[in-house]
Parts: structure tokens; C-alpha cells; sequence
């Protein structure tokens, strides 16, 4: 995880005072470095590019300063990202050097040609990464300006312009917000042409080809689906390949963690965002087959007062608890990290919880606010709380000494975003099925699949980066993605079919990753329903019921 900042201008004009530097750094704490680039153009205008980077070291042996400058020719990356493969091959050590390099031999390959051969070689060289980014490079042999971010939209990049005019791109808005700043679309490049145009000729190119297939829209030639037991198996495999891309080679993990907690076990080095809804517990299940037994491995999941709900806590210290102990996903996460322990023998689990009061909610709204922007409505907000603190990972260890803090080290977050809009498991889905059988189904799912690029990742990225940590999300790999969308809806959803697994019948919604659950022993997690994360952690309408989710935050 980095943090990037870049400032285009004109004759130097830019307001330099609103660079974000103090939360690029909570972003990316292992190094800080500063470039500048000025030349004139055609119209002899002084034009200045200034970067910032900072850099959050998870790949490779060392630590690799950013920007990264080709000293030759001047061309300049800005990286936030993971390039897990290049054109099928899979980057060990660190992946920005292997980026660069990719970009700069784009580059030299069209040096002399005009502008559009250079953006096209650009592109085709993107196209061949595999992994979530966000980036920013000036190609000096063309004086081209480029960015962008993957077509998942799974790493932040927003853009501003400041009171001078000049162009801003970063990963985060800083503060005090304004309301010029937008999210980059995750549509395509991004470039801006800096030879001779006074205005700074502006365009973007569509990469025009996804690496996965389009939907598969087939259904069903009879009334009862086809028996789905060899998607399980498929499944298992492209998920197993997602995490151990994301939860292996993690840099520090070859060597024992110098932190110990209060009962003398060492501090984990991956941690899950954990409900313990069957999307995140099938993730836990299964890094426990990846990762060695002496790995510990935090569970993260947070639970706030709600004075809607509660109303005012008694003063009685023996009640302090029962806000956290009702939230629904605090029920379920601690029936399924039980459940994970009878079946994961020989792991560590710390299932961290992690209790917010609502004085502290308060305490922090305004750097949460700051965080999120430009989202800036009442569901941004309490989404943004639960991820906020969850990712923080301050807590105590359930089964642990009581009331001993405990503060999760892990540096990589994994989620489990993404299976509901595969695997239909919101409720939109069934609905679509009761009033319009598979072809509604299918539908609905295409909609979602289309809307994957739009989804508020972005807002996640800033809000949880803010801990110097990364998350990462195995079911968007775009190996499963790829599977995923091939596989015609009967091997993914179970509406329409009979009751299996001895008489049980589970929900319809998910039912492939519900039938991997059971498979992989995990029975009550198979049966767990669907619960949005603002109200399993009781963060909506905190301050009123009648508030609507798409209303706008007040100042």
C-alpha cells in the first residue's frame, strides 16, 4: 500500500498548502520521497510536475523508495498496487521495480512516434497486469501524463483542482475537503498530453478489453438445475490460488515477530475482516490450510454502541459489555470462531474484539469524514465507521486475560467483498428470481458484475490505508472472476433446487460457497445468512431512525 500525490502546474502556481503529507504517511510509514519535473512546452510555459510517495513495504527483501525515476530519460512511477502476475507470469519480490520497467520499455518501444502509439503501447502493457492498482507515471519521451486505477476500481485515486487551477491527482483528499474533489473513474487510462496545448490537451482512452469474459447468461433447459458438485471443487481451487497469491512471500514473514501479546503468543501477521458470515469464515478456513500452524491469525471484528439502540449505558461495570454482546455480528463471529476452532485444530485464533463507544465514534467522525471524501452520505458514513476501526485492530483477545488491550500487527487485511455480487447472495437476487425465474436472475447479476468498476472501494482503500495497512480481496482475483462469470447460474446459486446435503436445505443465495463451506467442515458457517456491515455492527443511523442511507452528511 502507497500513498500518492501529484500536482501539475502552470508557471508553479500550485497551493502547495493542501498536500495531505501527514495521511500519506499513515498510508505508506516505511519511506517518504519528494521528485519535481519542469520543462516548457512548445508555448514556452513553465510547467512543473511535483510527486510525493509514500510507501507501506510488503514485497521483497527491501524496502523500494518511491516515485521511482528512470535517471535516462526522466520518466517517473507513482505505484499503489500489487502486480501479482505480467502476462501470466507471476512478479516475486518487489512489484513496482517489475511495473516500471514494463512501462519504460512501452515507452522506449515508440520513442519518436506520435502521441496515440505511445498511449496504445501504454495500454497494452497495462492490460497485462493481474492485481488491484493505482498509479500515476510521466512518460518524459513523449511528455505524457498518465493515470488511472484497475478496472475494479480496488485502489484509491481521486482528482482536484486547486484555487490556482492546477491538476491534483491523489490517494487521499487530506482536509479541510472541498468540493471539487471526484473519484478517477476505473474505466480506462487516463492521459494528458503536455507538449504544446496551453489548456493541457485532456483526454482518456478505454483499455476496451476486461481480463475476464463476459457474463454467462445461459439457463437452464429444465425445471431442475443441474447438480452443482463440480463447481464446489472448481471453486475450492481458484479460491485457494486467490489467497495463497495474497497471503504468502508477505514481506517479514519469514522472520519471527519480535511483538508478543500479554499471554506470550506472537502477534499475527495476516488478519480478517471478520463478521462471521460465511464470505469471511470461508476465508479463514481455508488461509488455515495455507498458512503454517505456528502463524497466528487475527480475527477482527467490531461491534459500537448504538444509542438508538441501546440508549444510555448503566453506569454498572457488570453491563459495560452487553451493547457489544447483543450486535448481531458479534453473536455470529463468535459462534463461527468456535466452530473454526473444532475444525482448525492446532491454529491460534485471536478473535479480536474490538468494542467502539459511541464518545469515541464522535471523537473521530471528523477524520472519518475526511477519509471517505468525496462520499459524503449517511451509508458512506456508517460503512466507514465499521471498516475505520476494524481495520485499526484495537481490541481484546476473546478467551484472553480480560480487559488487556490488544493491538493487531497484522500489515495485510483480507475481506470477503465481492461474493455477493458473484454468487447472488443479496436479497435483490432472490427477489429477481421470485418475479422473473433464471432470466431475472440473471439479470440482476449482470447489473452487478457491470457495477463491480463503480462499487465504493475507493472509500474503503482511503479509510482502512490509514492504518498503514492493506486489504486485500480474494474473491475479486480476476482468476476466480474470470470462473466465476463462465459458470452458467445454476452452478452458482441454488434457486429452484431441492432440499440436499441430508434432508438440509440451505439458502439459495451463495449456495456454491455454502456447499465449499460444508465441504470443508465448516456446517453451521454453511447455513449463516446475508448481513450488510452497518447494521451486523450497529453503526447505522447512530444519531436518528428516520435518517435514510442515501441522505446527504450534514456539515
Amino acid at each position: 500500500m502507497c500513498g500518492i500525490h501529484c500536482v501539475l502546474s502552470i508557471d508553479n502556481t500550485s497551493n502547495t498548502e493542501q498536500i495531505p503529507k501527514d495521511l500519506l504517511l499513515r498510508r505508506g510509514p516505511d519511506s517518504c520521497r519528494e521528485h519535481s519535473v519542469t520543462f516548457k512546452n512548445a508555448l514556452k510555459q513553465s510547467l512543473t510536475i511535483s510527486f510525493i510517495s509514500t510507501v507501506l513495504s510488503l514485497r521483497g527483501k527491501d524496502i523500494v523508495t518511491q516515485p521511482l525515476v528512470d535517471e535516462a530519460s526522466g520518466s517517473t512511477l507513482c505505484w499503489n498496487g500489487e502486480a501479482w502476475s505480467i502476462n501470466g507470469d507471476a512478479v516475486s519480490g518487489n512489484d513496482s521495480l517489475a511495473v516500471f520497467q514494463l512501462l519504460l520499455q512501452a515507452s522506449n518501444t515508440t520513442k519518436g512516434l506520435p502521441m496515440p502509439h505511445a498511449v496504445a503501447a501504454f495500454c497494452r502493457a497495462l492490460m497485462l497486469l493481474r492485481g488491484p492498482y493505482a498509479f500515476v507515471y510521466y512518460d518524459a519521451s513523449h511528455r505524457l501524463l498518465m493515470y488511472g486505477r484497475d478496472c475494479l476500481g480496488r485502489r484509491s485515486l481521486v482528482q482536484s483542482h486547486d484555487s490556482t487551477g492546477s491538476l491534483i491527482l491523489s490517494s487521499i483528499c487530506g482536509y479541510p475537503t472541498s468540493c471539487t474533489w471526484t473519484e478517477v473513474e476505473a474505466d480506462g487510462v487516463y492521459v494528458i498530453g503536455l507538449s504544446g496545448a496551453a489548456d493541457m490537451n485532456f483526454f482518456d482512452t478505454d483499455m476496451g478489453i476486461y481480463p475476464f469474459p463476459s457474463l454467462n447468461k445461459e439457463l437452464p433447459d429444465q425445471d431442475e438445475p443441474a447438480n452443482i458438485a463440480t463447481a464446489v471443487d472448481a471453486l475450492e481451487e481458484v479460491l485457494r490460488q486467490s489467497l495463497n497469491t495474497r497471503v504468502t512471500d508477505i514481506r517479514g514473514h519469514t522472520q519471527p515477530s519480535a511483538s508478543v501479546d500479554v499471554d506470550g503468543s506472537l502477534h499475527a501477521e495476516i488478519a480478517i475482516l471478520f463478521s462471521g458470515g460465511l464470505d469471511c469464515t470461508v476465508l479463514a478456513r481455508m488461509v488455515h490450510d495455507i498458512l503454517p500452524l505456528s502463524q497466528s491469525i487475527d480475527l477482527l471484528n467490531v461491534a459500537f454502541e448504538n444509542p438508538r439502540i441501546h440508549g444510555s449505558l448503566e453506569s454498572d461495570s457488570r453491563r459495560s459489555k452487553i451493547p457489544y454482546d447483543e450486535c448481531p455480528d458479534r453473536i455470529t463471529a463468535r459462534k463461527s470462531y468456535h466452530e473454526l476452532q473444532l475444525v482448525c485444530t492446532g491454529r491460534r485464533w485471536n478473535l479480536v474484539e474490538i468494542n467502539i463507544p459511541y464518545t469515541e465514534t464522535v471523537a473521530h467522525r471528523g477524520i472519518v469524514r475526511a477519509l471517505m471524501h468525496p462520499h459524503n452520505m449517511e451509508m458512506d458514513l456508517s460503512i466507514a465507521y465499521a471498516l475505520y476501526f476494524a481495520s485499526r485492530g484495537i481490541g481484546v483477545v476473546s478467551g484472553g486475560v480480560d480487559n488487556v488491550s490488544y493491538a493487531s500487527a497484522a500489515r495485510v487485511l483480507l475481506s470477503g467483498l465481492g461474493a455477493d455480487e458473484l454468487f447472488g447472495g443479496y436479497q435483490r437476487h432472490a427477489t429477481a428470481f421470485a418475479r422473473h425465474g433464471f432470466q431475472g436472475l440473471v439479470d440482476e447479476l449482470e447489473l452487478d458484475i457491470n457495477r463491480l468498476g463503480k462499487r465504493n472501494l475507493g472509500r474503503d482503500d482511503r479509510v482502512m490505508s490509514h492504518w498503514g495497512k492493506e486489504v486485500r480481496f480474494p474473491y475479486l482475483d480476476e482468476d476466480l472472476l474470470a470462473w466465476a462469470l463462465a459458470a452458467p447460474v445454476w452452478q452458482k446459486c441454488g434457486f429452484g433446487s431441492q432440499p440436499d446435503l441430508s434432508g438440509a436445505t440451505l439458502e439459495p443465495g451463495k449456495k456454491v460457497l455454502r456447499l465449499l463451506a460444508w465441504k470443508l467442515g465448516m456446517q453451521e458457517v454453511a447455513f449463516e445468512k446475508k448481513r450488510a456491515i452497518q447494521f451486523g455492527a450497529r453503526t447505522a443511523k447512530m444519531e436518528g431512525g428516520k435518517v435514510k442511507g442515501t441522505q446527504l452528511l450534514s456539515s
